[in-house]
């Protein structure tokens, strides 16, 4: 007789969470006719449905969410005996799922990522890019092993560890290198370009600028650091920039950089993890070496 198994939650859990059966299949890396019968003998189990079918997208019904709650539960305590047993084998080892928000990832985690495989010969580094908020997400729910954020994230089941202080710098046309730097006070009067909502430095540069909502009429976005530089480039506006961003974003653009005076607008870059990781001490070691790479750059 067909029991519950390990496989079946792994299975329903990409279901729910990615809420189509193909998309489902491909992230277990098995057929979507495999899937469907894995997703069926479960039902069959439970002697009730957990999903509605019809349409692209499927729904859960009321037991499939919550036993999608209990699934998730299962496969975090899981991973986490497994990572108890990594452990206590001394160096890490195996995978290692990193989170990295948008506007550090190209600047600091390629060396990051070299020094920890030289550091570490048997690590599997698993990086992923996205914004601070579903980065938290993804670490509450047990699929992330840590993340380099902006802190503070202010979230008590995570460890916030320090790693270092970075300062903003203005972006401008090149034809206003020689102008004075603009104060926090003149900047919410001109064109100002940030990043879209969601990113953690664009709050950081409207707080920096106490601007609150959209009191500046020339406030403009971008989807990245690049195209804002680009758009300063072009004549249209002025922005902040992270230190770490400056060489590679700027080289290819006509744009100065300046530094504002005393006090410079920054951000604390850190590591953050669940305090129930029985990684801590080897992530701590990881820490180490991010803030090594991160005060060299």
């Amino acid at each position: 007789m067909t029991s519950l198994s390990m496989k079946h939650l792994r299975y329903f859990d990409a279901l729910a969470r990615l809420g189509h059966f193909g998309r489902a299949a491909e992230a277990c890396a098995i057929s979507q006719p495999a899937l469907s019968l894995q997703i069926r003998e479960l039902e069959e189990l439970l002697g009730a449905p957990l999903v509605e079918r019809g349409g692209r997208q499927i729904r859960l019904t009321s037991l499939g969410e919550a036993f999608a709650v209990r699934a998730q539960a299962i496969l975090r305590s899981v991973d986490e005996l497994q990572d108890l047993g990594r452990a206590l084998h001394g160096p890490l080892t195996g995978r290692l799922r990193i989170g990295v928000i948008p506007t550090v990832a190209p600047y600091l985690l390629p060396q990051v990522i070299t020094s920890l495989t030289k550091r570490y010969p048997g690590l599997d580094p698993r990086p992923r890019e996205a914004v601070t908020q579903s980065l938290i997400a993804d670490l509450l729910d047990g699929k992330l092993d840590t993340a380099i954020v902006a802190l503070p994230v202010s979230e008590p089941s995570l460890q916030e560890v320090p790693l270092f202080r970075e300062e903003f710098v203005l972006v401008r046309s090149k034809a206003d290198a020689e102008k004075p730097v603009p104060s926090a006070e003149m900047l919410r009067e001109m064109r100002l370009l940030l990043l879209e909502e969601g990113h953690c430095f664009r709050d950081q540069a409207l707080s920096f600028c106490n601007i609150t909502g959209f009191q500046s009429r020339d406030l403009m976005e971008g989807s990245s650091l690049s195209t804002l530089v680009q758009m300063v480039g072009a004549g249209i506006g002025i922005t902040l920039l992270p230190q770490m961003a400056v060489g590679l974003e700027t080289r290819s653009s006509a744009v100065s950089i300046s530094r504002f005076p005393s006090p410079q607008p920054c951000r604390t870059i850190g590591m953050v993890w669940r305090r129930s990781n029985p990684l801590t001490a080897q992530l701590s070691q990881i820490a180490d070496i991010v803030r090594e790479v991160g005060q060299g750059t």
